[in-house]
């Protein structure tokens, strides 16, 4: 430590020197900042800990008596980028008469540093749990942790000095789970010597416990408290504060930053992606919800709707194409309601609103009308025809027939539509704040069908809402089978904390009657789905190859059909149809197949390849086909 303060006497003695100021924190750690004669503040990291520890604010006092010194104590943190006080000291100490000015960078330049250049300091463990969006969230994580030194991803959390787990809060059940895992993790944190000892552990040090997303802003005392099992809570708006989260931790802390954002889209960074070979993409477009549905915790732990400006959407999926992704699905918690509003300076004029789908309502008013989510994927299908283009999840409010015609005539934007329901009675509708009824979504339904006739249709349901009656029950199951969705997501309700159903209604239904319910929803929707399916037969669908069929790995491959229907057919060498030169080969992963369909079940189709295609030409040939059918026939 003597060594250390005669450094900093050296420097003290620079000519740009002007103002040495030490700040007390929390148990005695100080940082430094040099003022230099322009006046510009230097700032640097704390000293290590173990050297620190051991001085107290007397000695410290004492020790730098002849100095002028400012002390504050505050409880936060104040972690920037840039090198070590001891590489400081080094340099320090090599200064000679010819080197009269520190060689330091402002940190706004450390921070810009590129990722190669940035050292590694340790390795991240992830689950994610949820949806899509969180999917997408945890390769933002990945990326912001990358450029703070973080960039090696392992696949056993025993290996790893960072565990993060992705959280969604829609359900108990993904609760439950998430609490189970965190068991598991902390029981690594307490044993990690023991761990270590025995060779079951890879990690040089006990690994920080970090949750994110939606649990963590819905339940983030209860993280904290639950017997130092967590290190970080952090919310999905303030992933960008983490390196400084887990640095707190270092000096006994616990890093919690839940606040939630009107703004932050995230539209800067460029995700890591987690399937490094994968041939499909998320692309997070928007953020948030404004629909404030009874039953939806999302609004509380996501935040009000705000939209990436195109622009920022556009070069991200570019870089995806170089990547070689073939096919980009855009998430958002409403992606429909997406609203690009950073060329716009006024509000809406008077007598302007904005178009919802026909007999549809809302209780948020849009103040600011900028580009709107036809506009988007108008956008990027133009720009990128060789691309497939999915979105989810929407709300059905959200479909004005310039969207429906947009999904039409654009070939590379999939024949495919989320459309939630939640429940099939208007008078549960309206409990729920849904703003529509049973009828205005069958109307919505035969609207699409009559547009988009190949259409194919998915939906969520909710069993046992507070007050359902068997009356109301039987509305959603009729629902099920009069419209006959392609894919279903169902579930028993759930309460949550801070929702309107949770301040103004009472969770009556008993859960066995919740799970007879859910049960019955199944059954009736595996009875209406085959027809979907069925539909198929001795049609050619074109397949993306995404891998091999995990039945038969070493002889089938399988893919998505432009409806999302799964497919899959043996590998045999086939034509390409954009090369008739060369001679047959293999299709491999990122691969368009011509395939025609043969079997069909209700979760999946079997078929015969026929050939490798490309987007454009499949589509151009099919219309090529109806026009001489047309012709044929008159």
């Amino acid at each position: 430590m003597a060594s250390s303060l005669s450094s900093i006497s050296s420097i003290l003695n620079q000519p740009q020197c002007a103002l040495l100021r030490i700040r007390i924190q929390k148990r005695c750690r100080f940082d430094l900042r040099f003022l230099s004669s322009s006046g510009h503040q230097s700032p640097l990291p704390p000293l290590n800990s173990r050297c620190y520890r051991r001085l107290t604010a007397r000695q410290l006092k004492r020790s730098f008596a002849p100095l002028n010194l400012s002390r504050s104590f505050s409880q936060s943190v104040n972690l920037p980028e840039g090198p070590t006080l001891h590489h400081f000291i080094a340099q320090a100490a090599s200064l000679t008469a010819s080197q009269p000015h520190l060689d330091l960078d402002p940190v706004s330049e450390v921070s810009s540093v590129p990722a190669s250049e940035v050292p590694m300091i340790g390795r991240i463990y992830q689950e994610t749990y949820g949806c899509q969006m969180n999917v997408n969230d945890m390769e933002i994580v990945l990326s912001i942790m990358k450029n703070a030194g973080y960039g090696e991803v392992v696949d056993e959390p025993e290996s790893a000095e960072i565990i993060f787990i992705n959280t969604c809060a829609i359900r108990d059940y993904a609760e439950h789970k998430v609490w189970q895992r965190l068991n598991y993790f902390w029981f690594l944190k307490r044993e990690w010597k023991k761990n270590k000892a025995t060779g079951r552990s890879q990690s040089m040090h006990p690994p920080k416990i970090v949750v994110l997303g939606c649990m963590a802003e819905r339940l983030k005392d209860k993280i904290l408290d639950s017997d130092k099992m967590v290190d970080v809570v952090c919310g999905p708006d303030a992933y960008r504060d983490l390196p400084r989260l887990l640095a707190e931790v270092d000096y006994g802390q616990k890093g919690i930053n839940t606040l939630l954002s009107l703004e932050e889209t995230y539209a800067d960074i460029t995700p890591v992606r987690i399937s490094k070979n994968s041939v499909t993409a998320f692309v997070s477009v928007m953020r948030g919800c404004n629909n404030m549905c009874s039953f939806c915790i999302v609004p509380f732990t996501r935040g009000r709707e705000r939209s990436r400006p195109v622009e920022s959407i556009v070069k991200e999926v570019a870089e995806l194409w170089k990547e070689g992704v073939k096919e980009v699905t855009l998430l958002g918690q409403n992606v429909n309601s997406y609203n690009d509003t950073s060329g716009c300076e006024k509000e809406v004029e008077p007598g302007t609103k904005w178009e919802f789908s026909e007999g549809f309502s809302s209780r948020c008013k849009v103040k600011n009308m900028g580009l709107r989510f036809a506009d988007l994927v108008d956008r990027l299908a133009t720009e990128f025809p060789e691309m497939r283009f999915r979105y989810t999840s929407p709300h059905p409010k959200d479909f004005p027939d310039e969207l429906l015609y947009v999904m039409r005539d654009r070939h590379n934007v999939c024949s495919y539509i989320h459309l939630p329901a939640q429940t099939g009675s208007s008078t549960v509708l309206e409990r729920m704040r849904r703003g529509y009824t049973r009828e205005a979504y069958l109307d919505l339904v035969q609207k699409i069908r009559r547009i988009i006739p190949d259409v194919g249709l998915s939906s969520d349901f909710i069993c046992g809402f507070c007050g359902e009656t068997e009356e109301e029950h039987a509305d959603t199951l009729s629902l099920m089978k009069a419209v006959g969705y392609d894919m279903a997501y169902m579930f028993a309700y759930s309460m949550r904390e801070k929702t309107h159903a949770h301040r103004n209604y009472v969770d009556d239904v008993p859960d066995e009657v919740k799970q007879r319910r859910l049960t019955e929803l199944i059954e009736a929707f595996r009875e209406s789905t085959g027809q979907c399916f069925d539909m198929q037969l001795g049609t050619v669908q074109l397949v993306l190859i995404e891998g091999p069929n995990k039945r038969a790995p070493e002889t089938e491959l399988m893919g998505k059909s432009d409806r999302g229907h799964k497919v899959s057919f043996v590998n045999v060498p086939l034509p390409d149809r954009d090369n008739t030169t060369s001679d047959k080969r293999n299709p491999i992963v990122g691969d368009f197949i011509e395939v025609r369909i043969t079997k069909s079940s209700r979760a999946s189709l079997f078929g015969e390849a026929l050939a490798i295609t490309k987007l454009s030409t499949f589509y151009s040939s099919m219309v090529e086909e109806a026009v001489a059918c047309a012709g044929s026939r008159s």
